[in-house]
């Protein structure tokens, strides 16, 4: 029921994926969620923001938890290759490679209300490229990334969304996090846009969110 006098608004989801699959090497992605959790507890509008986390992932949890959440910003942490692709876990928890055009096919029939894809992985900035064709704003990863760089830039990044920040001061916000902490990794992170897009326009919180028109 709709209290009188207040206007009930729809939460900003974030579906937040993290994999790191046997034989690979150890990652702090318990600790990269539990930052990006205390700076939106911090950020101005937090009320604003609904963090949900997905652990140990496989292929298709990544079509059972879009349907599931209809998210505005899907997060993946863990690791990339080379050969443009993440890695997820078969049912073995091993290692499962899934294709920057396995990403684009899932991201074309599963869209719906996202607006930003962050792929916190190694290697990662093809992939997010390719996922702009559906996606107005993706951050991948020129190279390797350390862990400390990754949550700094991540754990920024949302509490700038917290705070009613467009999507391109967060990332610069991530950015500078990265320098203030002497970590000379800040060039590794990269945000693209959807044709016609700016990051500048894109902002979810705060009731000044924008959808540009698709062309």
């Amino acid at each position: 029921m709709r209290s009188e006098g207040k206007e009930i608004m729809e939460k900003i989801k974030i579906l937040f994926f993290a994999a790191n699959p046997n034989g690979t090497t150890e990652l702090s992605l318990t600790k990269e969620a539990r930052e990006i959790e205390e700076k939106i507890r911090a950020a101005q509008f937090r009320d604003s923001l609904e963090f949900i986390t997905k652990w140990a992932v496989r292929p298709d949890d990544l079509l059972q938890s879009l349907n599931q959440h209809k998210p505005h910003i899907v997060h993946f942490s863990g690791h990339g290759s080379p050969a443009e692709e993440i890695i997820l876990l078969d049912k073995l928890g091993n290692a499962k490679p899934v294709s920057k055009e396995a990403l684009i096919g899932l991201f074309r029939t599963l869209k719906d209300n996202i607006r930003i894809v962050l792929l916190n992985a190694c290697f990662s900035r093809p992939q997010a490229e390719a996922i702009t064709a559906e996606i107005d704003c993706a951050i991948g990863m020129t190279h390797a990334i350390g862990d400390d760089a990754a949550i700094i830039f991540a754990a920024s990044f949302y509490r700038a969304i917290g705070f009613g920040r467009s999507v391109k001061d967060a990332f610069d916000q991530g950015k500078a996090a990265i320098i203030l902490e002497g970590i000379q990794e800040e060039e590794t992170p990269e945000l693209m846009t959807r044709q016609n897009v700016t990051a500048e326009s894109v902002v979810l919180v705060n009731g000044r969110a924008k959808r540009p028109k698709r062309p």
